[in-house]
């Protein structure tokens, strides 16, 4: 992750600005929090810290719990997923985790010779570019004419 991304796990959020961010009062977060349907990170001191997926998690709720669905059921949901997002950062890890094998495997990389002389590295299946340069080639002493 660059330095300009922002970990959307970062329980980075007090419970104030959670609250504004997701348009409920604090009361509510705390509600939820208790139910187990949105729980956050704590400080050391116990207080109360949101990330941006918490934020985004109170907003579904909200917009859940406002077309009729009870709590219940959306924290059936919420936990799905959360089981779906674990399972996608997985299958992340194992492909870094399958393209690190697969390149430093011996036998994984392939080379050839460049234009120049050159050694270059292909990629899994790639050509090289045949050179189609005419090069004129002139002997220095054709055997026979060089004795005498």
């Amino acid at each position: 992750m660059s330095e300009r991304e922002l970990d959307e796990d970062a329980p980075i959020f007090a419970i104030a600005v959670a609250a504004e961010l997701s348009n409920m009062h604090p009361q509510t977060l705390r509600q939820y929090d208790r139910l187990g349907l949105v729980v956050p990170a704590r400080t050391q001191g116990g207080s109360r810290r949101y990330s941006s997926r918490h934020v985004q998690q109170l907003r579904e709720v909200a917009r859940l719990s406002s077309e009729g669905m009870s709590l219940p059921a959306i924290a059936r949901i919420l936990a799905l997923e959360e089981r779906v997002h674990d399972l996608s950062r997985r299958v992340a890890d194992l492909e870094r985790q399958l393209m690190a094998e697969r390149q430093s495997r011996p036998g994984a990389r392939v080379f050839a010779a460049g234009a120049t002389g050159s050694v270059v590295t292909l990629r899994h299946g790639a050509r090289v570019r045949r050179a189609t340069d005419v090069v004129l080639w002139r002997p220095h002493g054709v055997l026979g004419h060089d004795e005498g």
